[in-house]
């Protein structure tokens, strides 16, 4: 399929309350007339009971994001991925400072890492603002959503640069990580805006799952760099002025990629020239408060009944705790056995984007088992099966797991440095695999739940990033370098199971939840009236559309 054609497998995302048939195709003239009729929702009507459905103006509308230049759509996707590094650097160049924090405002760092706590915030602000916040750019648009968020970001770094005390720091910093985590959160939803099918999203996807692991890995070389020539409120200075530098090339660069909020807004314009013209999102769209009982309630049933998501939100939660754990034990381990200093020590972090980088590389692999998949499956021919998307995360957790023993094993001051770096590397590939694995096998089973069960892991994530580095400092000392890490092993040892037990019984296991099986019957109605056999609707395109029609969610 050309990657300028609309297609008509490609569905809105407005995957909180939206029935099959409303999750309509856009594929249509530029309007349609309709009668206000019985059980429809209230909307204004004229003097004949008759509005107009504004839509797309044909199938290659250039106002249709799918209908993009690739050069238009590589500019967004670098754009709002390089977005995604500069919100993430925050979480961790603030470690690069402990020392002089704990001396300027007396804060005791041992034996408890109370200095953690500015952590914690960060990443409790992480997991709970985009389930409060993300749902409201399904009306309103990814734009104001990025930009509301990224100017609250920068703002927000302000208080860390000034603070008086440590508890402006954890209190602001709150804040700070709730509104980086939003940026963030809606970069999949801009591309899934942008492409149509699953073969075309495989690489700005990859892309962003990078952004997400290196923007936080990157953090400690950034703050460690700064902090070794200038006070270490500069850390914050300088990611201040770039940040703020960056807001109006931003504001050149991007634009509105949400297909319903593009026709509500030619609507409007279309309504102030006297015709009673309205999107059909305007017609439908839920409240503000009954898209937010959504975004908090099913996540958390999802979360306790589905076995799926407990499993992998578990697994990919300790990978990503172990992404911050991490920013303290290697500073530990390092300056313990090789005096090495906090830039040396940051340097060494950078092993974690080393390993991420070499697992996107090797990612476009995965993608083509998971398509030629599609030859294999007898349930649904022709479509890829979502177990495929498991394959490399396999290998991938054994890698984590093996890492960890080498980092632990290695760590000894006869043992040359670059060993445990090595081992900090395959971490990292790992924490890479096991988070494309769980992100991708959750929008293809899950399908028009996918949002509510990434918005599960996506809360499991955060916390365990919050709370995991609290143990570092008593885990490596009082169990020493290498059992500490012996233990972590064995625990993602047995967490590796998830997958293999997937990939076994993914097919009984979907069978059996109610939420993949009614995902199933929508895909199964999708494709039905792609073929023509079931009548279309109005719709809207550009929303948020997974592969073969299913919705893609914004929360990642």
């Amino acid at each position: 399929m050309p990657t300028n054609r609309a297609s008509m497998s490609c569905l809105s995302d407005k995957e909180e309350m939206d029935s099959s048939q409303d999750r309509a195709l856009g594929r249509h003239p530029e309007s349609e007339k309709v009668s206000d009729g019985e059980g429809q929702k209230d909307h204004p009507s004229n003097e004949n009971g008759d509005i107009e459905i504004v839509d797309w103006e044909g199938q290659d509308d250039p106002a249709n994001p799918f209908n993009w230049s690739t050069s238009r759509k590589w500019v967004m996707i670098l754009t709002t991925c390089f977005i995604s590094i500069l919100t993430g650097l925050p979480a961790g160049s603030y470690s690069a400072a402990n020392d002089q924090m704990s001396s300027l405002w007396h804060v005791q760092n041992e034996p408890f890492p109370n200095l953690t706590w500015a952590t914690v915030s960060w990443n409790m602000g992480a997991a709970l603002f985009p389930l409060l916040f993300v749902p409201l750019t399904e009306n309103l648009g990814r734009m104001p959503g990025y930009f509301a968020s990224y100017i609250i970001f920068i703002i927000f770094l302000f208080p860390s640069a000034f603070a008086q005390n440590f508890a402006t720091m954890v209190v602001t910093r709150f804040i700070g990580g709730g509104a980086s985590s939003v940026s963030i959160n809606l970069v999949g939803g801009s591309i899934s805006d942008l492409y149509c099918t699953e073969k075309e999203r495989s690489i700005p996807m990859s892309i962003f799952g990078w952004t997400s692991v290196v923007g936080i890995a990157l953090g400690p070389f950034i703050g460690g760099a700064i902090q070794r020539n200038l006070n270490w409120r500069w850390i914050y200075y300088i990611q201040i002025i770039f940040n703020a530098g960056c807001l109006p090339i931003f504001w050149l660069l991007l634009k509105e990629t949400r297909g319903d909020v593009i026709l509500a807004r030619k609507a409007k314009k279309l309504r102030k020239e006297g015709r009673n013209a309205y999107a059909k999102s305007e017609l439908n769209k839920d409240s503000v408060l009954e898209m937010l009982k959504v975004s908090f309630k099913r996540p958390t049933k999802m979360l306790l009944t589905e076995y799926t998501v407990a499993s992998f939100t578990l697994w990919v939660s300790f990978a990503w705790g172990l992404l911050f754990l991490f920013q303290s034990s290697i500073t530990q381990t390092f300056s313990t056995n090789y005096g090495f200093s906090v830039f040396q020590t940051s340097l060494i972090q950078l092993s974690l984007s080393a390993g991420a980088t070499i697992a996107t590389i090797v990612n476009p692999i995965q993608d083509q088992l998971y398509l030629r998949s599609a030859s294999r499956n007898k349930e649904s021919p022709g479509k890829p099966i979502p177990e495929a998307r498991l394959y490399f995360s396999i290998p991938g957790s054994l890698i984590f797991t093996a890492g960890l023993f080498v980092y632990g094993w290695t760590s000894y001051t006869f043992v040359p440095w670059i060993a445990p770096a090595i081992g900090i590397a395959m971490v990292g590939f790992g924490i890479y695999s096991i988070y494309q694995a769980v992100v991708n096998y959750f929008t293809d089973a899950y399908s028009k739940y996918s949002a509510s069960a990434l918005s599960a892991a996506s809360f499991g994530r955060n916390t365990f990033g919050a709370f995991l580095p609290l143990a570092s400092p008593q885990l490596y000392s009082n169990l020493g370098y290498q059992w500490a890490s012996t233990l972590l092993g064995l625990v993602a040892l047995v967490l590796s199971l998830a997958p293999v037990f997937l990939l076994v019984k993914g097919s009984a296991i979907r069978a059996r939840s109610p939420f993949m099986a009614e995902s199933a019957y929508d895909d199964e109605d999708a494709e039905e009236r792609k073929n023509g056999s079931v009548a279309e609707p109005a719709g809207r395109a550009g929303g948020n559309p997974g592969p073969h029609g299913q919705a893609v969610p914004a929360t990642v």
